[in-house]
Formats: structure tokens, sequence, C-alpha cells
């Protein structure tokens, strides 16, 4: 329909197999993180040994697509937090940052 209402001819070689790829890459990459959860990237936990400082970790890349329009745009995430009794890993935060990032 979109291909269609911008005047293209969806019957052109070049746009086959459009449609199709678009879905594939809505659902496997660009949308993917609503198959994710955060408790599932920080589900493995260390003790925190006593720490009490303030843990940062900054300039994740983001890559997401605005859910008024659907067009991509990119940021960095700053994260930060106070650990109680246990710590997770830095790595982890990347990743929930990027399931949230992989929604509209």
């Amino acid at each position: 329909m979109l291909l269609l209402s911008i005047g293209e001819d969806v019957k052109r070689e070049g746009l086959a197999d459009t449609p199709r790829r678009v879905v594939k890459s809505l659902l496997f990459d660009l949308c993917s993180g609503y198959s994710q959860t955060p408790e599932e990237h920080l589900s493995k936990t260390f003790p925190s040994d006593g720490y009490s400082g303030i843990v940062l970790i900054r300039d994740i890349p983001v890559v997401s697509l605005c859910e008024h329009h659907m067009l991509p745009f990119t940021g960095i995430c700053h994260v930060a937090y106070i650990p109680g009794d246990r710590i997770a890993g830095l790595s982890k935060f990347a990743r929930v940052v990027d399931a949230y990032a992989r929604r509209l």
C-alpha cells in the first residue's frame, strides 16, 4: 500500500520482494526489542562486595525508529545507578538500552 501510494509500480522487478524484506527487517532487526525484556539481560549479577559508588556507563550508541513517522534516528545514551547488594556487568546495560531502542 505504501509503495502504491507514492506512485511506484509494485510489479517492477526491483520492488517484487520489497514488502517481504521490509516486514522481515522490522520483525527481526529494527523492532526486535519487543521480543526482549530488561530482566533477561540483567538476570546475571555479581556480589557488589560493598561497592557503594555510582556506576556510570557512557556513550552507548542508540539506533531507533521514531514512533510518529517510523523514520530512523541515532544518538547516545548514558546509564547510571547505585548498586545494592548485587551489581550487573556493564555490557548488560548496553543490551538493555538496545532492547528498548529497537522499539518504536
